[in-house]
């Protein structure tokens, strides 16, 4: 299975959001090509050819030349003479970031802590458009058929810290979503039907936490808490994920939820501390 890759640029947008963004003087088409261009590049697919960038990303064949050599020349990008990948200078842009957030300081030790504590992969994550995307990772063990690093992107609907967030939503902006995502079966568990996802979600809402049982990948579980202000508000998702062959549903609920419970506290309480939310 491979994670989500997602079209950028007008290939991402419906006819009515990409219309509204071209009547906005104040949008800059340039920057949104040469960032859809930088987000083609996944874990599966580090080299691509022109042709493979338009195709990604809706662009016509000499404006994704254009965005190439200029990110060549910037040296955020290299070629083989056929091929374009990413150097590393590109992490430049995700450091400032992460040196910016303090979500992402904060999470990194508790995230650390509860790992060293069940030895299992803990990950914290944010909802960005429709998928999760971590900001903070420590993994034990490799337990998926793709690595997952920070700045990896899931879909958030078969996800358990996708679900966490998801159940926080505002009902319009979650009847928007379910509207315009496609739930497609990543395994014979995945749930595909809005309707029963959304009373899934409002399991999780009243549970206050997410189990995932091998939705994304077979042989993988998830279980996830939010991670809230002072106010109540969910900001993040943490996950703990195993092996099915080694830890039972009911095994992660009584060894697992506790670690989460503590450490999304401990969060709460240091973002409150940080930034007085």
């Amino acid at each position: 299975m491979a994670e989500t890759q997602h079209l950028a640029g007008a290939a991402d947008k419906t006819p009515s959001a990409a219309a509204e963004e071209a009547s906005d003087p104040n949008f800059m088409t340039s920057l949104a090509r040469g960032l859809s261009v930088i987000r083609a590049f996944t874990e599966r697919e580090p080299n691509l050819t022109i042709a493979d960038i338009a195709k990604i990303t809706g662009l016509p064949r000499a404006a994704a030349r254009r965005c190439l050599l200029t990110l060549m020349q910037l040296g955020y990008a290299g070629s083989d003479g056929r091929t374009f990948y990413l150097k590393p200078k590109i992490l430049a842009l995700g450091y400032s970031f992460l040196s910016s957030a303090p979500l992402a300081t904060i999470l990194d030790p508790l995230i650390e802590q509860v790992s060293g504590a069940v030895q299992e992969s803990c990950s914290a994550a944010v909802l960005d458009e429709d998928d999760v995307v971590y900001i903070a990772r420590a993994a034990t063990k490799r337990i998926m058929s793709v690595g997952l690093n920070v700045g990896s992107r899931l879909p958030a609907y078969c996800t358990s810290m996708g679900r966490v967030l998801l159940a926080a939503l505002p009902e319009p902006e979650l009847d928007a979503y379910l509207s315009r995502v496609p739930l497609k079966p990543y395994t014979e568990r995945t749930i595909t039907a809005a309707d029963a996802l959304k009373r899934e979600l409002e399991r999780v809402r009243d549970r206050g936490f997410s189990l995932v049982d091998q939705e994304l990948e077979l042989g993988l579980r998830s279980i996830a808490v939010p991670i809230r202000t002072a106010a109540g508000g969910v900001v993040a998702a943490m996950n703990i994920s195993a092996q099915a062959a080694r830890v039972t549903c009911p095994e992660m609920e009584v060894q697992f939820l506790p670690h989460l419970h503590r450490a999304a506290e401990d969060a709460r309480v240091l973002l409150v501390r940080s930034r007085g939310v």
